[in-house]
């Protein structure tokens, strides 16, 4: 069944997000129903009112806390909102600091369906082997970066530029506007956050890390002010590059998710919101024909789901006569699109109980095990059924019992 999302929604409920990850309130449903009222009524206010002096989304007071615009950062006390609908005269332009900060006046929506990649420039900052060399380390493990393709990764990393900080250095200061996202090479950065006019440090980077990701996707001020504390390096990507790859390529990643996630027999059993769940920890791996993708007798960290090719999935026997033929693995079955293994040994919290190869390309969707038992409880039960089955097709293989509720027998 296929469910159309209504237009607005995903915007709606982005900014409601980022709302309680600035506010941390301890009453999520309390929080919004305030967060909601105020919502509505700030845009009753606001009418007809030109952008290019008030924005139409608006940041929402609560309780009398400073609140920010979403467009340049200014700040609104709840008492004098009724002024301001009459009286532009307050209004400031941001202060560009010596990074070139962006200056926006009405905050864009992206619709990655609609953006095109060709509107603008590709942006290139040359770069010398060894510091080439240097950012590819710093963002091998940048989750942002790990489901970007080998051509739009190389683009990503050309319009990357270098930064140099010394100690007690703003990297970004809680309020901005968003203009970069940044990599973190070497060097340890506090995280400040102010609130109710005082400012505590939360976190700390150390040497790695990135930051600086949810002022682009959502189009809303700095959550958080960044300090350096020793000298450092970072990478920075510009705004522009962000939103026209990563954005666009994560929400083209999840919808294809979606809709496969959608197609797989054993999740159909789910409920929409579930499904959902399952969409946001998918990773993807590619592999190549002949490729191991996992080993009898190893630890089972994560399952699998196959998203297209095929895995023929091996076993050794522990029932053999000779040494030699306890090393000859038999085919047992082969995976193809839609299917999954890996979950025996999750189920059972027993190591592998065979070994799975690639046969040609190959493409899977991986969870690791910590989701697997936060997300798949409602599957257990049809697993657990189908380890009877596997069992059934090993005695009939091998011709005697196997318990693969304990693979050491």
């Amino acid at each position: 069944m296929s469910i159309e999302i209504p237009a607005g929604l995903t915007e709606l409920l982005q900014g409601y997000t980022v709302e309680v990850l600035r506010q941390r309130p301890p009453d999520l449903l309390d929080f919004a129903v305030h967060y909601f009222t105020r919502l509505q009524d700030s845009r009753q206010q606001d009418g007809a009112r030109a952008c290019s002096f008030r924005p139409h989304t608006r940041g929402v007071n609560f309780d009398g806390e400073t609140g920010h615009s979403e467009s340049n950062g200014e700040q609104h006390d709840g008492e004098h909102d009724e002024d301001d609908e009459d009286d532009d005269s307050d209004f400031e332009p941001p202060v560009i600091n010596r990074y070139n900060r962006r200056v926006s006046v009405c905050a864009e929506a992206f619709n990655p369906d609609e953006e095109d990649e060709d509107t603008e420039p590709r942006v290139v900052h040359p770069k010398t082997d060894e510091q080439r060399c240097r950012l590819q380390e710093a963002c091998k493990d940048i989750l942002l970066f790990k489901t970007l393709d080998q051509e739009q990764l190389s683009q990503v990393l050309d319009a990357m530029f270098e930064l140099r900080v010394k100690p007690q250095e703003h990297v970004i200061d809680q309020g901005d506007d968003g203009d970069n996202f940044y990599v973190v090479e070497r060097g340890l950065y506090d995280i400040f956050v102010e609130r109710d006019g005082q400012s505590r440090c939360v976190g700390r980077y150390d040497n790695h890390g990135s930051f600086g990701e949810l002022a682009l996707m959502y189009n809303t001020p700095r959550a958080a002010t960044i300090v350096a504390t020793t000298d450092g390096a970072l990478w920075g990507l510009d705004r522009v590059t962000f939103r026209r790859i990563i954005l666009k390529n994560n929400a083209r990643k999840r919808k294809m998710f979606e809709n496969f996630v959608e197609s797989v027999p054993i999740l159909k059993s789910l409920e929409l919101s579930e499904r959902m769940k399952i969409v946001d920890v998918l990773g993807e791996k590619i592999y190549k024909d002949g490729d191991r993708i996992i080993v009898q007798g190893d630890l089972a960290d994560c399952f699998f789901i196959v998203e297209s090719g095929e895995v023929k999935i091996m076993m050794k026997s522990k029932q053999t006569k000779t040494a030699q033929e306890s090393n000859q693995e038999v085919e047992i079955t082969r995976c193809t699109r839609g299917q999954y293994f890996g979950e025996l040994a999750l189920v059972t919290n027993k190591p592998r109980a065979a070994s799975a190869y690639a046969v040609g390309d190959v493409k899977c969707l991986v969870m690791d095990v910590q989701a697997f038992e936060r997300l798949l409880g409602p599957c257990m039960d049809i697993m657990k059924r189908n380890i009877t089955h596997y069992e059934e097709q090993l005695t009939a293989l091998f011709g005697s019992s196997m318990d693969l509720r304990d693979p050491g027998k």
